[in-house]
């Protein structure tokens, strides 16, 4: 492997919505269990397929799914799999990861084992089990009316090397 290669290119963006779409999941709620705050889409694994909404009460195949949720007005998008158990982490629940009562990342937790992943860095808090963390991107919305309306796209996090 060499470090010094740049990063590898060619994963494309997906499109997968409005931010008016994605309802705010609030601190009080069950996390990402309400299916109305997440949404999970099938990513195709070839160029040229579109990217499809699947449901969340029928998670398929998980391992070509990636779930985009917003949480305290950032939106997220982490595969739909936990690396850990394979379950559905739409079930999971969302918390603030804190030290000392300060704020430093966010994370969900897998209802099956209980493992917890943070969702910014993809690490799990035993093991060397890592959670797929993808890129997101907000663009302006063509045609919107609303001027705070984005598009919301997302693609696999490029890796070094």
């Amino acid at each position: 492997m060499n470090p010094f290669r740049a990063f590898q290119s060619g994963d494309p963006w997906h499109r997968v919505g409005l931010t008016s779409e994605f309802p705010e999941i609030s601190e009080n709620s069950e996390g990402c269990a309400i299916p109305q705050s997440c949404k999970a889409f099938r990513v195709p694994k070839t160029k040229g397929e579109e990217t499809v909404e699947v449901s969340i009460d029928l998670p398929g195949d998980l391992k070509d799914q990636v779930l985009v949720f917003k949480y305290k007005g950032k939106v997220y998008a982490i595969d739909h799999q936990c690396p850990h158990s394979s379950f559905p982490l739409s079930q999971g629940n969302l918390f603030d990861i804190e030290d000392f009562g300060i704020s430093l990342s966010t994370g969900i937790t897998c209802p099956k084992h209980g493992w917890s992943f943070d969702i910014i860095s993809g690490k799990a808090d035993r093991g060397n089990y890592k959670l797929k963390v993808w890129e997101v991107q907000l663009r302006d919305a063509a045609g919107a009316s609303d001027v705070d309306e984005k598009e919301v796209w997302v693609r696999r996090k490029q890796r070094i090397g």
